[in-house]
Order: C-alpha cells, then structure tokens, then sequence
C-alpha cells in the first residue's frame, strides 16, 4: 500500500492514475467503515482503477478545539495497517489544519478530488466536509456533474444499534470491550512498550509487563480485563490491570497498564508488544493488605482461565 501526504494547497497534480477513494476520517476502521471502504475497492476492481482512501490527521474536532479527540481508537500507525489488511492501493493521508479546515466544499472537490484523479467517490450517508461541515454527501451528488461517480452508504447496525466510533467509544468509557469489539469486528487493542515497573507483582507471585503506551490510543475504564498479548508473533493470554494501582497509596496516580501473563517466564523488556482487550472482569479497587490482593488476583487468573477454555475471542 502506497501512503502519501497532502497539504492544502495542493502542491502540485499527483498522477497516481485514477482511482475509486473511500472519504472520511474512519478512527477505528470498524464494520461500518468497512462496508464504505470495500465498496470502493470493489468499485475500482471493476472498473480498473486503484483503490484509494482519504484521511486525515489529526482529528478536525481536536483542531477546532472540540473535547475528547486527543485519543483515538486507532492512531495513525494502527488506522493504516487496518487499511492495508483490507487490500487498499492507495491512502492520502490530508493534513487537518485551519486553512485546510476553511476551505468550501466545491473548493474541496475541485482543488483536491479532481486533481488526484478521483473517478468514484464513496462516503457514509453522514459524512460532512468543508468549511463548518456544510458539505454532505448530497453536495458531492450535487456537485459532480458527471466528474465522478458516488455511492453513499447507509448506516450498518448492529443488535438494533448504529455503529459509530462515538458508539464505540462509550463502550469502552463503560469496560464493555465485548460490545465495542462487535461493532469494531475485532478486539480493541493497543500497542506499547515492557518498560520496568515497581516489581510488585513478582514480590506477591503474580509477574507483571509494564506496558508504556506512547501512542495516543483511547484507554477506557479502569479494572481488570481478560487479554491476549502478542510479542514477536506468538500470542498468550492473561489478565491486566487498567489504573492507579489504589491498594499501595502511591504518590503518583498516574493510570498504567500491567498485565499477568499465564505459563509465561521471559525477559521482555524494551520489547515493543500488542494487548487485545478480551472481556471486562471487575473494578478496580483498594484491597485492606497484600494478602486480600492475592487472593482476588488468584481469583481472577482462574475465572480468565475457564472463560479463555471456553469461549472464542
């Protein structure tokens, strides 16, 4: 898959060849995303041209100062791979600044779409562009005098419900990761670094990897989850503890992921690793001495063990 940058203006005509481009920012790249995505690879399947995406970065809520866009379900790096396991020839990936966020609609279609040779065009029925959003899908329909085609998706539910990033991200604001993993078609996950922790968890007989999450990722709920980790391509299974650790008064309440890795006993730290949120276990919460912690953790590792035995995920 070939990425490439723009910024408004355009700098120049890019001859990437005609394409079918799927619009719209797509954080989480889940099922609704996805049936507009592969609508235009089939489109340009059918007709010979490359298959392309349009994104942007960052956010256009988190540029016009809107709250609760400085984390995302997929940041860049993972919304890309996403795309690319999906078959995509092409991703524009379009710098969202406050000139790029003034520009008209038909501006937009044609000082960006044309130029980049856009034979089809494929958007969700609420997708909006252009300055104050006043472009929706019925201005690319309206606008395109033949230029290009248009197909504009409906809404996907799911058990009677819309899916929508914003869905999804309440689910995770609730620990519900098995709801948010339905409309994703995936379980959310995160990427991080084994960074050295304060080695409490091998002090009690519970080992735990410290997981440095620099990516903005969305991290939900504090508790305990059930989780698949992923090191090096080889996958294992786990509970992880999402918050500030309330059990031993530290001074600073910073929120850290620590994961229990079953039948596990290596070295990994400064390894760069993958989390699979799995099922939601309980709250966090602040335990009278060590010995309650131990026995809650033991708790926990035998009700993962028989749901992971039992269930797919």
């Amino acid at each position: 898959m070939k990425t490439i940058r723009l910024s408004y203006p355009l700098p120049a005509v890019l001859d990437a060849g005609p394409c079918s481009l799927a619009l719209g920012y797509f954080d989480g790249v889940h099922i609704g995303h996805r049936r507009v995505i592969q609508k235009a690879i089939d489109v340009a399947a059918l007709s010979g041209w490359r298959s392309a995406v349009m994104t942007f970065d960052p956010h256009p809520r988190e540029v016009l100062g809107q709250t609760g866009y400085t984390r995302y379900l997929t940041p860049l790096e993972e919304k890309l791979e996403q795309i690319e396991k999906m078959g995509v020839d092409i991703v524009y990936i379009v710098t969202f600044d406050i000139p790029f966020s003034s520009i008209y609609p038909e501006d937009f279609i044609n000082e960006f779409l044309l130029p980049l040779q856009v034979k089809h065009v494929v958007v969700g029925f609420d997708y909006t562009f252009g300055y104050r959003g006043m472009g929706t899908a019925l201005t690319l329909q309206e606008k395109s005098a033949g230029r290009y085609g248009l197909d504009i998706i409906g809404p996907v539910n799911r058990l009677g419900e819309k899916v929508s990033s914003t869905v999804i991200r309440e689910y995770l604001h609730d620990g519900d990761v098995e709801q948010a993993r339905l409309l994703l078609g995936r379980p959310y996950k995160v990427k991080g670094t084994v960074v050295h922790g304060d080695k409490r968890g091998r002090q009690i007989g519970f080992p735990t990897a410290n997981i440095r999450v620099d990516r903005p990722y969305l991290i939900g709920k504090n508790g305990v989850y059930g989780v698949r980790f992923t090191l090096e391509g080889r996958t294992y299974h786990g509970v992880m503890n999402v918050g500030i650790k309330p059990t031993f008064e530290l001074e600073k309440k910073q929120k850290s992921l620590e994961v229990h890795l079953f039948d596990f006993d290596e070295d990994i730290y400064g390894k760069e690793v993958e989390v699979e949120f799995l099922f939601f276990m309980r709250d966090e919460q602040k335990f009278a001495g060590v010995e309650s912690l131990i026995a809650q953790i033991e708790q926990d590792v035998a009700q993962a063990r028989r749901r992971l035995a039992t269930e797919a995920f």
